[in-house]
C-alpha cells in the first residue's frame, strides 16, 4: 500500500519540484498516522508543506487505500549534519 501511495503522489510532486524521499505508517498512542517526507531545493518551508498536502490530499481521498481513519503528515526530512 505505502509503495502505491508513494507512486500516485510523485508526479504530481514532481511538477512543483519536490521530492518524495519517505512513506510510513506508524500508529502513535492509539492514532493512525500517515507520514509523507519530502525535500525541494534549497529547502521545504511551511509553504511547501501545505502545497504538497493541497496535492496530495484529493489523491488519497479518490484512491481511498487505507480503510482506518488516520492523520496525513507532510514534512520535510530535516536539516543535514
Amino acid at each position: 500500500m505505502l509503495e502505491k501511495i508513494r507512486k500516485m503522489v510523485e508526479i504530481p510532486l514532481e511538477k512543483e519540484k519536490i521530492q518524495v524521499v519517505d512513506v510510513y505508517f506508524e500508529n502513535e498512542n492509539g492514532v493512525s498516522n500517515l507520514y509523507i517526507i519530502i525535500d525541494k531545493k534549497p529547502y521545504v518551508d511551511i509553504d511547501t508543506c501545505v502545497l504538497a498536502t493541497n496535492i496530495i490530499n484529493p489523491i488519497l481521498d479518490k484512491a481511498d487505500l487505507i480503510e482506518e481513519s488516520y492523520v496525513l503528515n507532510v514534512c520535510s526530512k530535516g536539516g543535514e549534519e
